[in-house]
């Protein structure tokens, strides 16, 4: 699409509300309030301080719309099925860590035993099927997964090095916390200082309450498409921000900290974030870049540390360097933290796993420490207590 075929967007509260109500046949219940004032401040923050080109702004614009599009309908599929709140969520195993550790994996390769419930791409975009879907036939969700990954791979085909993409591949749920309004995608996809700054110093309560909502109504989703599992595998690097609230919602969960040296990640995870904010702007610095993601993951890696000191049963650690060597060995080790069988139906599907998902068939991501700003030294001294435990 040229630039002067982008249409013309208003990028505002009010008309992204009205624009997500017109969509959904005149829908008016979002559900819980809390998203009202991150949204506003998140629409700000992309006005003034993104510098957004017409891709970026159509693009955001079209986010945010699918975001109140799929809180509507969830609320109205909830309102004609309130059974769907009785669904428990029970003990889930969460898998966080630094980005580029080694997470992305072993989700997916543990989500390839079916005991486990875990949220596929296509599912955390697009949570809320159409209202008159029946549950038969291709999921409509699915193709739309499908042309967007197309599409941001041929706007930026690095993407690809950086993060296997599958619109039915176990993925992260930041993606539904997103939809509370409170996480760090926007951070991901555009320079928006103030937005980060507001969701790091309020209460992130609200959007792990919502997040368990959506899984009750994904649980309630899988089991209609015949899917019968014992718990949720869940995984994204934004916990490591808000563990605390994570187990104050999720008393039971069971923790799974991937670890990796920060003087490999981070320049990494600046990497990926670097070619996200490409897409949607023309002025992109990469050594903003990489401070702001730097600074985020040197405070979410202490707030994790000091939270395990008051739930040292809870988390299990996990190295890069096995997870690469032995993968099944370091998948024995969560089954035992977690205190399910590690059966040969899991082993010999976690191994079809390994033959069909090769890292050397995707192409090699490149990056330096200096393309982000960044010295040894500087990262040695942010992650010095965190390296000086786990490495």
């Amino acid at each position: 699409m040229t630039e002067q075929a982008i249409p013309q967007v208003d990028l505002s509260v009010d008309s992204l509300l009205q624009a997500a109500t017109e969509a959904t046949g005149g829908l008016r219940d979002f559900g819980d309030e809390s998203f009202r004032e991150p949204m506003a401040v998140l629409v700000k923050a992309l006005n003034e301080e993104a510098k957004l080109n017409a891709a970026g702004r159509f693009g955001q614009y079209q986010r945010i719309l699918n975001i109140l599009i799929n809180r509507l309908r969830m609320e109205a599929w909830i309102s004609k099925h309130p059974e769907i709140l009785d669904e428990k969520v029970l003990s889930p195993v969460v898998i966080i860590g630094l980005q580029r550790t080694g997470s992305t994996y072993t989700h997916r390769i543990l989500a390839s035993d079916q005991r486990f419930y875990a949220p596929l791409w296509y599912e955390v975009r697009n949570p809320a099927p159409a209202l008159d879907w029946d549950f038969s036939g291709k999921d409509p969700r699915i193709t739309s997964a499908e042309q967007e990954i197309a599409a941001m791979l041929e706007a930026n085909p690095e993407i690809a090095a950086i993060h296997p993409m599958d619109p039915v591949g176990a993925d992260e749920d930041i993606l539904l916390l997103e939809h509370s309004f409170y996480s760090t995608i926007p951070d991901a996809f555009c320079n928006v200082p103030s937005y980060g700054e507001w969701n790091d110093s309020h209460d992130n309560t609200p959007a792990y309450e919502y997040l368990k909502r959506m899984l009750q109504f994904l649980q309630w989703q899988k089991k209609r498409n015949g899917q019968q599992a014992e718990r949720w595998l869940l995984k994204t690097p934004h916990h490591l921000h808000h563990i605390a609230v994570l187990l104050k919602v999720f008393p039971d969960a069971k923790i799974v900290q991937t670890h990796r040296d920060p003087l490999q990640t981070i320049p990494s995870a600046a990497s990926m974030n670097y070619n996200l904010w490409i897409m949607a702007s023309d002025d992109v610095d990469p050594a903003v870049v990489g401070e702001q993601w730097a600074k985020k993951y040197a405070r979410g890696t202490l707030h994790t540390m000091t939270t395990r000191e008051q739930y040292p049963d809870a988390f299990l650690d996990v190295w890069y360097k096995d997870t690469i060597s032995d993968p099944l060995k370091s998948m024995e080790s969560v089954y035992q933290f977690i205190g399910m069988a590690f059966t040969d139906e899991a082993r010999d599907a976690m191994e079809r796993y390994r033959e069909d998902n090769k890292r050397d068939a995707r192409p090699a991501h490149e990056y330096t420490l200096a393309q982000f700003g960044f010295t040894e030294s500087q990262l040695k001294e942010m992650f010095a207590d965190y390296r000086a435990k786990y490495l």
